[in-house]
């Protein structure tokens, strides 16, 4: 338990920093950017993550609004509970992670549809003119008949895993207020949680650099961070501010705190 312990100090601390937060989006758009320079001016040699058959992408990105949905649950209705002591607000607060959902289908929906109507069906893996195959046939189709489908990917890679993190960075911000006492159910629960959620979130960072250096073309890479970042601003940056929404995690003096049984 002491190196859990240990594990979710250092990630309470990164959690804690606003600085930190706040430079959060620019470092993802920076890393999107970077990475695909590298990509186009000096790739590096292949590796176990430049397959699209690595672990971490077969059982973890392919999963990772579900893991993070998953992981988020608990923690956001331990923490908001804790501080506010009102069942309906972490109600409230977990009703994000349905707007998230609904962020993360509409978008993925969307992706497929642009592949979809800019793509067609080809006889091999380069998109040659000349093997183009009949033009009606759609990609579960020229797939499924063993051919190659070629349209604008924009990546759900780059979308996902850098709305995700985003997500998680903005509840994890709550930690801030939350403080228990060693030894406590709730202490070792969140130890736990928080030492769960650093892990998802280094690994969800990884994965988006490993995308932005591996796959995909520039645009393709920018576009779908751009639609991470955007869903991120939607919501904590402008929604969550609103009346009748499901709100921001309990931040400050004024954001009707519990009080009482608050401890170092």
């Amino acid at each position: 338990m002491e190196a859990v312990e240990r594990c979710a100090c250092v990630v309470r601390g990164w959690a804690r920093r606003e600085r930190a937060r706040r430079c959060l989006p620019w470092a993802l758009a920076g890393g999107t950017l970077a990475g695909s320079l590298v990509k186009e001016l000096a790739p590096l040699p292949e590796s176990y993550l430049s397959h699209s058959a690595n672990v971490l992408n077969r059982y973890f990105v392919k999963m990772a609004w579900g893991w993070t949905f998953w992981l988020l649950l608990p923690f956001i209705a331990l923490t908001n509970y804790h501080l506010t002591g009102s069942a309906r607000t972490v109600l409230r607060r977990l009703s994000s992670l349905l707007v998230g959902t609904a962020v993360w289908y509409v978008c993925t929906r969307f992706f497929s549809q642009v592949e979809h109507f800019t793509g067609g069906c080809y006889a091999s893996a380069a998109p040659d003119e000349a093997a183009r195959k009949e033009p009606g046939a759609s990609k579960e189709q020229c797939r499924g008949g063993g051919g190659f489908w070629h349209g604008f990917d924009i990546s759900g890679h780059s979308f996902l895993l850098s709305f995700c993190t985003l997500v998680i960075a903005e509840e994890m911000a709550v930690l801030r207020e939350v403080k228990t006492d060693r030894g406590q159910g709730l202490h070792v629960a969140l130890s736990l949680l928080v030492v769960a959620l650093g892990f998802l979130a280094l690994t969800w960072v990884g994965m988006f650099l490993c995308t932005a250096v591996y796959f995909h073309d520039l645009s393709q890479k920018v576009l779908g961070t751009l639609f991470g970042l955007l869903g991120w601003y939607a919501t904590y940056g402008y929604w969550y501010l609103r009346p009748f929404s499901p709100g921001l995690p309990p931040r400050g003096p004024g954001s009707g705190l519990k009080r009482e049984g608050l401890r170092e």
